[in-house]
């Protein structure tokens, strides 16, 4: 079922943060989601995952109206999201907070830590399972954040700023790892990114704000040749 961002606009007081967005994710796509700082993309991701209501618009998967549900709603629907701060429990173990996905799900305890323990080993994570999330690496934690959101088994996952702080051989790695997940699961994957080579090269449509509102939707060639991304946000060397 796609997920449908339907003419969003979310006002805070006089501020527009977004203005009329219509954005579409459909199975197995990698939709980018790009814009200068302030052009309203963790706006518009928050309301897709719940955690805004929307001035006007509506959110919408497949026929189901999701506009207004609390965020567990969204998740019960399969729209799950991580965030750019990974936000693992750190009282708990690795395996307890990928636990954490399948259990919110209804799954009881011993066979959330059976599917824990399998899922940690597709992200290379096996042998960290039982110690403290503090005692991972910055790349590690956001393995294991994108393990726990794929332990609630989404319909659609929303990544904001994956790559954020990792080096360009873990950003190449991290693209692989967003592949395997759209490919694996078949959900629907919308990434708000900065590292302009990793969204040109992942991502199958790339959507562009700008001051709240759309500027720019298609292909990334389209976007890379696009003029007025290119003024906005891109600059001149990315056409290059």
């Amino acid at each position: 079922m796609d997920l449908n961002a339907d003419s969003i606009t979310v006002r805070f007081g006089g501020l527009v943060a977004t203005d009329g967005v219509t954005i579409r994710v459909r199975p197995r796509q990698i939709v980018g989601l790009i814009g200068p700082n302030g052009a309203g993309k963790t706006t518009l991701v928050n309301v897709l995952s719940g955690f805004q209501r929307p001035s006007a618009g509506r959110v919408r998967l497949g026929e189901e109206d999701l506009t207004g549900r609390a965020r567990d709603g969204f998740a019960r629907s399969g729209i799950v999201r991580t965030f750019q701060a990974v936000r693992l429990f750190r009282s708990m173990t690795v395996s307890e907070n990928v636990e954490v996905g399948y259990v919110s799900r209804g799954i009881a305890r011993g066979a959330a830590r059976r599917k824990a323990r399998e899922l940690l080993a597709e992200f290379d994570l096996a042998d960290k399972a039982d110690l403290p999330a503090t005692g991972l690496s910055y790349g590690q934690e956001r393995r294991a954040g994108l393990a726990r959101a794929l332990a609630m088994e989404p319909r659609h996952l929303l990544l904001d700023e994956p790559a954020a702080g990792v080096a360009p051989a873990e950003a190449d790695e991290l693209a692989a790892t967003i592949r395997g997940i759209r490919d694996r699961y078949g959900c629907g994957v919308l990434v708000i990114e900065h590292n302009m080579a990793l969204v040109m090269s992942l991502c199958d449509h790339i959507h562009v704000l700008d001051t709240g509102r759309t500027i720019a939707a298609g292909t990334p060639d389209a976007i890379r040749a696009d003029e007025t991304v290119r003024s906005a946000y891109l600059g001149a060397s990315a056409a290059r």
